[in-house]
Formats: structure tokens, C-alpha cells, sequence
């Protein structure tokens, strides 16, 4: 195996014996051979394209394969042989409409002619060179290959939670399909690449946007809310993951029944919506990042359901109470299907629940949170006079992902150190880190303005543009607005890329900058964006407000 795709891998370099996420060797090799199989559908479907010959089985195929293969989604070998499987029989019916069309398919690599008929043939083909990311031998390609890769992968993260409200882009399936066809190309200069990694980052925002649209219009704009963070007495089921039609289903199913309803991590941005807040039975947010869950999922009693990626292995403890759903899976946990009406039956889960105690107590109080871009916009003429006023000095995003290791106490401690004077935008679990510290106000405006999960982060976007529009500015690199933003896996790489297409400079990634950043990558991107990483609180905090002092 040979996997870069995360912040935590090995030495900062990959990870090649097993993933420090907990990812066997095989699992990680049937990963790379899904992802091969996607791309030669892809290439298959593209040319299919330029006929008229459209697949939508195929469109949701690919999508859904890319984000199984997202850090921490799914531990199920059987998922990917089987997942494999259906992608072969998806490609020769493509090819098949394009011969019943009249016309050959072009491309004649060996993506788009493999076939297995085995799982010893896939394990074969898996652990061979040719589907490995070190198959493509040129550092630099490799970098920039595998940056497009990561970003369509969070791009596909954001489109199946889209599609599961019923809202789809064509456009951006085809710029999907058509991309990875691209990176197979090995004639693709390395300037051709960049240019190809601008324009992942250009759909990224428009598949950002089609996910706020698909949330908001379903379930109203997130409103400004206080989150009980301690528990009641009834059993209760913890909802974890991204997934909002999941929570919808599981508080419709859940009311009257005497089970209670908890988010955890991700899920925490739940608690904001109108849409939610008429359920009694929706308590508030039990536990704090995905990487804690060991501890929090043990306490907690009652059963746990998985919506979208950021699973740990579960301990034998509690994995008779996981429950998986979506892209989701690990090999001995039951697995709720979505039936062919959309719905899915939680009843499992419920009846699991009523046999359980009540969640342990790990904290008291409450949070706060609800700042989406809706909600900004509400409070921006206030916050453009506490600015002019001197009350506010500088805003610093940062949002992202949060993790195991030591080093990401930097956020804890940077957000604490950080001027009185400044505020916070955040979105995504890396908030966890300093969203329970008492950091206080600024003319009652909280000083950390949480705006949801990871897939919010348009928020952040949509928050930037309109102070830039209320202070009558050009470019919001012209605002006291520095970005230090933590990354764990591949919803952050999309995000940074539609950033860095918006024109957005200096953006800053911690804890460690990607290894998949060969050096030449690297320095394209400091010398064109400024781009940097992290050294410590102090000396960082003076660098960014010596910004507005200069």
C-alpha cells in the first residue's frame, strides 16, 4: 500500500505498511483499485457524453465510490469488492451504448478494458503497481494528480449529501467525470495540471453552493443557537457524520417513542436549523471532535448511528450499538439500506435503544453556534461599525478538520492567545478545540462565529464576500481577514482549492502542510498564493496582526 491522502500519514510522508488511521494494507489497495475502476468509467461515460448518451446510475456510482474512499468512511473490505464489481458492469454498459450508438469508445487503456472476475483477481489487481498512486513516477504529476483526486473526492462528499435532498448539478457530474479522465492522460503537462487543479477548485464552490441551497431550502437558514451539552434520563441514540436527511428521518421515527436524540461532532451543526428545533426530543450535542469517540461512544450507553465518514474503529465495547449508513461501513456492524422511495427504517436502532441506559454525563452547559452566512448577514452592519469603531481589529478563519495529534493543541492555544479584539470564523469539527472556552464578546457579537460543519464552509466564503462588499472594497484580500485553517482529509483539500480560485492569498495550513505537496507544488503555490503552514501561537499571531499594524 502507499496512501498521502491524510494529514496524520506516516513520518509526514505515507503511510505504507498500514494507514495510521487504522486502514489494513488490502483495504487501502481495494480503495486505489475502486478508485481506478471509477476512472475508467469515467473516461467511458465522458466519451458517452460527447454523443448524447447520458447515465445517471453512473453519475451517483462515481460520486458515491469517491466518497467511500474518503479517510475514515468505510472499513468494509466486502463493501469495495462488491462496489468494484457494480463499477465493471456500469462501464461495459456505457461501452455498449456507445457501440449501439454506432461509434467505438476511443480510449483504449486499461482502465476502460480490465476486467476481474474474482476477489483474488481484485486483490491481484489491487496490490499491483499499475492502480497505486506511485504508478505515476514524475514527483510533480503524481503531486498534482493526486491534489485533483483529493478534491473531487470532498467535491463528491458535498454532491451525494446535495442529491440525497433531491438537488443535483449535471454540470458538475460532467466536469467530474471529465476531470478524471484528464488525470489519466500522461501527456498532461504539469502546467496543464495546476490549471486543472484551479478549475476542480471553481466547481468546487459551485458544488458548496448546491449544498447550501439543498440544506437551507429544505430546512430553513440556520439561526443563532444555544446547544445543551449535558443529557437527560431517557435512552437516547448519538447521530454522527454529515448527513442532514439522516437526523430528519431519525427525529420523525424517534418522536413519542421515549428515545431522545443527540448529535455528535459533525452533527453538532443539526441543532441550528428550524426545521429541527420542533422535536422535544432532540436534547443537544453529546461529545466533541471524531477522534474522541472511542471514549465519548462508550459513555454514552445507547446506540450509535454513523451518517458519512470520520469513523474509528469501534472497541468491541460498543460496536454491537454502531450502526452504519450511506457511504459508510465497517465489517461486523449492521448496515442501514436506503429503500428505493429514499427512506431508510431506523426502527432497528430505536427498539436497540429502548434496552439501553441513558447516556453517562461527560459535561454540562451550552454552546453556541448558527452563524451561516444568512445569519452573518443579519449582524453585518454592525460588525462593519465595531470594525470602523476600532472594537473589532481582525477576523481569522479558522476553519477545518481536527485530530489526534499532540501538535493540534496550537489551535486551543492560538484561539486563547489571540487579541481580544479579534473574532473568530469557524466551521467544521476543528472548532472543537476552543468552541467550550469562555473567549467572551464584542458588543455582543460572540467572539467565535461557528457556522456549522465542514460542509458549510461556504458560509465562510459567502461571509468574506459580503464584508468585502459592505466595506466597499475590490478584493477580500483587502480585509482584515487572515485564514489559519487546520486540514485533516479530503473535504478540506476542495475547500482550500475553491479558496485559492477565488483569489483568496495567504491562506495558512496546519498542522503540517499535505505530503502529497511535492516541493515544486509547494512553491508554486507559496510564490502565486502565499501560502504557508504553522510555527507557534506567538510568533504566528504577531506575523498575522503585524497585517494590520504595517
Amino acid at each position: 500500500m502507499f496512501c498521502f491522502q491524510c494529514q496524520e500519514t506516516a513520518n509526514g510522508t505515507g503511510c505504507t505498511v498500514a494507514g495510521i488511521c487504522g486502514k489494513k494494507d488490502d483495504l487501502a489497495n481495494m480503495q486505489d483499485l475502486l478508485v481506478y475502476v471509477v476512472k475508467g468509467i469515467a473516461i467511458a461515460l465522458t466519451e458517452a457524453r460527447e454523443l448524447g448518451i447520458k447515465n445517471s446510475k453512473a453519475d451517483e456510482f462515481i460520486v458515491n465510490s469517491l466518497f467511500m474512499t474518503i479517510t475514515n468512511a468505510n472499513w468494509d473490505k466486502n463493501d469495495f469488492y462488491n462496489k468494484v464489481r457494480q463499477g465493471l458492469e456500469i462501464r461495459e454498459e456505457i461501452k455498449s451504448s456507445i457501440q449501439n450508438n454506432g461509434s467505438e469508445l476511443c480510449n483504449s487503456s486499461d482502465y476502460v478494458n480490465w476486467h476481474g472476475e474474482s476477489n483474488f483477481d481484485f486483490e491481484t489487481k489491487a496490490a499491483s503497481q499499475e492502480v497505486s498512486v506511485l504508478a505515476t513516477k514524475d514527483e510533480d504529476i503524481r503531486s498534482l494528480r493526486e491534489l485533483i483526486t483529493y478534491g473531487l473526492k470532498g467535491m463528491a462528499a458535498y454532491l451525494k449529501h446535495a442529491s440525497h435532498l433531491s438537488y443535483k448539478d449535471d454540470t458538475l457530474y460532467a466536469f467530474m467525470q471529465k476531470t478524471l479522465t484528464q488525470i489519466t492522460d500522461d501527456n498532461a503537462t504539469m502546467q496543464e495540471l495546476i490549471d486543472l487543479s484551479m478549475e476542480v477548485g471553481k466547481y468546487g464552490v459551485h458544488a458548496m453552493e448546491l449544498l447550501d441551497t439543498a440544506n437551507t431550502s429544505t430546512y430553513g437558514h440556520p439561526e443563532v443557537t444555544k446547544v445543551n451539552i449535558g443529557v437527560r434520563q431517557n435512552p437516547g441514540i448519538l447521530i454522527s457524520g454529515h448527513d442532514l436527511k439522516d437526523i430528519e428521518q431519525l427525529l420523525k421515527q424517534t418522536e413519542g417513542t421515549g428515545v431522545d436524540v443527540y448529535t455528535h461532532s459533525e452533527m453538532l451543526s443539526a441543532n441550528y436549523y428550524p426545521a429541527f428545533k420542533k422535536y422535544d426530543h432532540f436534547v443537544g450535542n453529546y461529545g466533541n471532535a471524531w477522534w474522541e469517540q472511542k471514549r465519548e461512544f462508550e459513555s454514552f450507553n445507547g446506540p450509535i448511528l454513523m451518517t458519512t465518514n470520520c469513523i474509528v474503529p469501534p472497541k468491541a465495547s460498543y460496536k454491537d450499538r454502531m450502526y452504519t449508513t450511506g457511504a459508510t461501513g465497517v465489517e461486523g456492524v449492521t448496515y442501514i439500506e436506503e429503500q428505493e422511495d429514499g427512506t431508510k427504517d431506523f426502527s432497528v436502532i430505536i427498539e436497540h435503544a429502548k434496552q439501553c441506559e441513558p447516556p453517562i454525563e461527560i459535561e454540562k452547559g451550552e454552546i453556541v453556534g448558527g452563524f451561516a452566512h444568512n445569519q452573518v448577514a443579519q449582524v453585518a452592519d454592525q460588525v462593519v461599525d465595531a470594525v470602523k469603531n476600532g472594537d473589532i481589529k481582525r477576523f481569522f478563519v479558522m476553519a477545518g478538520c481536527d485530530g489526534r495529534h499532540k501538535s493540534r493543541t496550537y489551535y486551543k492555544e492560538f484561539a486563547e492567545e489571540l487579541p481580544k479584539d479579534t473574532i473568530i470564523l469557524t466551521a467544521g469539527c476543528a472548532k472543537y478545540r476552543y468552541n467550550k472556552l469562555e473567549l467572551g464578546d464584542i458588543n455582543g457579537i460572540p467572539r467565535v462565529l461557528d457556522a456549522g460543519q465542514c460542509n458549510d464552509s461556504y458560509s465562510l466564503v459567502m461571509t468574506a464576500l459580503r464584508l468585502k462588499d459592505a466595506f466597499g472594497l475590490e478584493s477580500v484580500n483587502d480585509l482584515p481577514l487572515s485564514y489559519n485553517i487546520a486540514w485533516y482529509e479530503q473535504k478540506a483539500v476542495i475547500v482550500f482549492l475553491s479558496l485559492l480560485y477565488l483569489g483568496v492569498k495567504n491562506i495558512h495550513v496546519g498542522p503540517t502542510l499535505p505530503a502529497f505537496l511535492s516541493p515544486n507544488v509547494t512553491n508554486f503555490l507559496v510564490e502565486n498564493f502565499g501560502v504557508g503552514g504553522i510555527t507557534d501561537t506567538k510568533e504566528d499571531i504577531d506575523m498575522f496582526m503585524g497585517a494590520v499594524l504595517n
